[in-house]
């Protein structure tokens, strides 16, 4: 299974986020923190927006912020989010993948959507405050200052 460039950006936004607890931060913030692409970055700001994972603000003294507490938002909720399916082959797509001769008997589809659960059960078992846990060490790799002291939180395991 593999992630799109798109999860994997908005993984990076949220972690972003995650460790900016103390106000908001920018579409430039991040793309300068992580070297990558502002344009990216805006059309996923806006769907998490519209999907209730950040909140953003208008205006010269705007930007964006989660919109729970990282401990509450579950990293598989912002993956089922951004991945328009898990459908890991043609048969699993929503059109039903006419053309596969086995496909009323087939046990490999079944197989594959419970694989598919496994990994999002996985996902569900961590949440954004745990990704953010080094968060001295990620803060000063991504070059965030903030007034907030810096203390890694015990994990929740």
């Amino acid at each position: 299974m593999r992630l799109t460039v798109y999860s994997d950006y908005a993984l990076r936004l949220m972690m972003y986020l995650g460790l900016r607890r103390d106000g908001l931060s920018t579409i430039d913030d991040v793309a300068a923190a992580y070297g990558i692409s502002k344009a990216h970055l805006m059309k996923i700001t806006h769907d998490l927006g519209r999907k209730g994972l950040i909140e953003t603000v208008r205006g010269r003294q705007g930007g964006m912020r989660l919109a729970e507490r990282a401990s509450s938002i579950r990293v598989g909720d912002i993956v089922r989010a951004c991945e328009p399916d898990f459908a890991l082959v043609p048969c699993m797509e929503a059109e039903g993948g006419s053309g596969c001769a086995v496909l009323p008997a087939c046990v490999l589809k079944r197989a594959l959507a419970t694989a598919a659960a496994a990994f999002l059960d996985v996902l569900d078992g961590y949440t954004l405050e745990d990704l953010v846990g080094p968060t001295v060490a990620l803060r000063q790799l991504l070059g965030i200052e903030t007034s907030e002291p810096l203390q890694n939180p015990a994990p929740n395991y």
